[in-house]
C-alpha cells in the first residue's frame, strides 16, 4: 500500500536523516528501487517525472505496476509514489491515477501565481491524505528542458510558500539537476539556514542530488534537509554496468541477449546505488 510521505519525512527531519526519493523510469528501476529500500529496512520515494510518466504510457499505468510490486514482492516498508516537477496538469492527472504525493513545482510563476496554484493543490492533497511539496525560486541544470544555473531562493518567499499548509517545500541553495560542472561553487548553507531558521519543522528537500560531496549531504541534513532526490547517479551506474556487459560480449553468449539477462547487471547496480545513499542519508532501519 502507498502513503503519503509525510509522516516518513517528519520522523527524518525530527531524527536528523533524509529519505531519498530515487527516480522510476521502468519496470526494472522500480523493482531495484524497492529492493533495495526492503533490503535496508528504510522509507523510500519513488519519484516520477513528467517525462516518465509518458515514457511509461502514463501514470495510471505507473500507480497500477508500484502497487502490484508492493504487493507482489512483499514489500513492508513506507512506499510513497511521488510526482516529481509536476505542472498543475500533471499534478491533477496524479491526483486522479492514486499517487500518494505530488509534486507541484510553480518556481518558474510569479510568486503570487506560484501561491495561489499552490493553495488550491493544498486543499485537495488535504482531502485526500496526500503530501505535497512545492518549489520557490529556480534549482539550477536541466530537467524536462527547464535550465537554471544553481540560484537561490528567498527565505522570505519559501515562508510564504511553507505557510500554505505544504508537507515539504524544495528551495534552491545552488544545487543543480544532473552532473555538476567543474565550476560549481557548491551548497549555499546560509541560504539553507535562513530557510530552515523562517520554515521552522518543515522538512525541506534537496534536488540535484547527484555529485554533491558527502560531507555537504551530511552537513545538509542536520540544516534541515529531510528528503533528498536521486536520479542521475542511478542512471549513470546502470549504463555502466550495460555497458560492461555487452562490451564483454556476454549479450552473445548462449541466451545472453534475453533482456532478463541483458538488462540483469544494471538492475544490480541499482541496487547497489540505492543502498549506498541510503546509508549516506541515514535512513536505514527506519521503516
Amino acid at each position: 500500500m502507498l502513503v503519503s510521505a509525510k509522516e516518513m519525512l517528519e520522523k527524518a527531519k525530527a531524527g536528523k536523516y533524509a529519505v531519498g526519493q530515487f527516480n522510476i523510469n521502468n519496470l526494472e528501476w522500480t523493482k531495484a528501487v524497492l529492493t533495495a529500500a526492503q533490503e535496508c529496512n528504510s522509507p523510500v520515494i519513488l519519484g516520477v517525472s513528467e517525462g516518465a510518466g509518458k515514457y511509461m504510457t502514463g501514470y495510471k499505468t505507473v500507480s497500477a505496476m508500484v502497487q502490484a510490486m508492493i504487493e507482489e514482492m512483499n514489500i513492508s516498508v513506507p512506499v510513497a509514489l511521488h510526482l516529481d516537477h509536476g505542472s498543475y496538469d500533471g499534478c491533477m492527472k496524479c491526483i486522479e491515477a492514486g499517487f500518494s504525493s505530488i509534486m507541484f513545482d510553480g518556481s518558474h510563476y510569479p510568486i503570487e501565481e506560484n501561491i495561489a496554484k499552490t493553495k488550491e493543490l493544498v486543499k485537495i492533497c488535504a482531502e485526500k491524505g496526500m503530501s505535497l511539496e512545492a518549489e520557490v525560486g529556480s534549482i539550477g541544470g536541466e530537467e524536462d528542458g527547464v535550465i537554471g544555473m544553481g540560484e537561490c531562493a528567498d527565505p522570505n518567499e519559501c515562508k510564504a510558500v511553507a505557510d500554505l499548509g505544504i508537507t515539504m517545500l524544495a528551495a534552491g541553495i545552488g544545487n543543480i539537476h544532473g552532473k555538476y560542472p567543474a565550476n560549481w561553487k557548491g551548497l549555499s548553507f546560509e541560504t539553507l539556514d535562513a530557510i530552515q531558521q523562517k520554515t521552522g519543522t518543515m522538512p525541506l528537500v534537496l534536488h540535484g542530488g547527484t555529485g554533491i560531496p558527502d560531507d555537504m549531504i551530511k552537513k545538509a541534513i542536520s540544516l534541515g534537509v529531510a528528503k533528498i532526490n536521486v536520479n542521475t547517479e542511478c542512471q549513470i551506474s546502470f549504463a555502466e554496468a550495460t555497458r560492461k556487459y555487452i562490451e564483454a560480449g556476454k549479450d552473445l553468449e548462449g541466451k545472453g541477449f534475453d533482456p532478463r539477462k541483458l538488462l540483469a547487471p544494471g538492475t544490480a547496480a541499482i541496487v547497489d546505488k540505492v543502498k549506498e545513499k541510503i546509508e549516506l542519508f541515514g535512513s536505514v532501519n527506519k521503516a
